[in-house]
């Protein structure tokens, strides 16, 4: 089994909000996408979609971005982004998704010997700056939910089980600072962090290593509309 990840997809079939006003990277983006997802996944493989998976502002707006989805091969696992303003309630996404789709929210899932969890998580400070009390309010919030998807997943982790987190904001600042989101992070003993939000940013590294743990930045426009292979188990 694989597992492949990419993120930050901004679909908009029923709110059209074309995305090549952000530049080349951005034409017929989404054809690209599925003539690589098509070429690499296999229907037993997983692929993590690390949030802003659809611009629509209502759950029901955001179905035809699944259907988009639903006959690519692989197992499709999402969790919110800062842009999914459609996610209100798990229990209502999971209710609408098609077949093959998992949501995670503050829990983790487990296929095979890999197990997955993950949260938002949120802006993190850089060297010697700070959070407004705002952000450091909703940073603080999303510590305590990656500790609650963090928990569940050791409940389902077995002796040799991957342990894959995802995020949609970047843990770690461009300095790689320690902060409370690596820290969870390496006392848990995650294997690999899968994480998108940047678009454009040319000092952001698509992959590197931190204490042992492995990070992929997995944003579309950023690894040039391909899937990334996080894993093979």
């Amino acid at each position: 089994m694989k597992i492949f990840a990419i993120s930050d997809l901004h679909l908009s079939i029923n709110n059209p909000k074309p995305m090549d006003i952000f530049g080349p990277v951005w034409d017929n983006y989404v054809d690209k996408i599925f003539a690589d997802w098509k070429e690499k996944v296999g229907e037993e493989d997983l692929v993590l979609l690390a949030g802003d998976f659809s611009w629509a502002m209502k759950l029901e707006e955001a179905i035809a971005d699944f259907k988009l989805l639903e006959n690519l091969p692989g197992k499709k696992i999402i969790i919110r982004g800062n842009h999914d303003y459609w996610w209100k309630s798990i229990s209502a996404v999971r209710g609408v998704l098609p077949y093959g789709f998992y949501a995670i929210q503050n829990d983790a899932l487990k296929f095979g010997n890999v197990v997955i969890c993950g949260t938002r998580g949120w802006i993190v400070p850089e060297r010697n700056g700070s959070l407004s009390d705002e952000n450091k309010k909703i940073y603080d919030r999303e510590v305590l939910r990656l500790d609650l998807t963090l928990q569940a997943a050791s409940k389902l982790r077995e002796e040799g089980d991957k342990l894959i987190c995802m995020l949609h904001y970047p843990p770690t600042n461009f300095t790689k600072d320690d902060n409370e989101f690596t820290s969870a992070i390496e006392k848990n003993k995650v294997d690999e962090v899968v994480f998108g939000h940047l678009h454009g940013y040319k000092r952001a590294e698509p992959t590197y290593t931190k204490n042992n743990v492995k990070y992929f930045l997995t944003s579309c426009d950023m690894v040039d509309n391909k899937l990334v292979l996080i894993d093979e188990v």
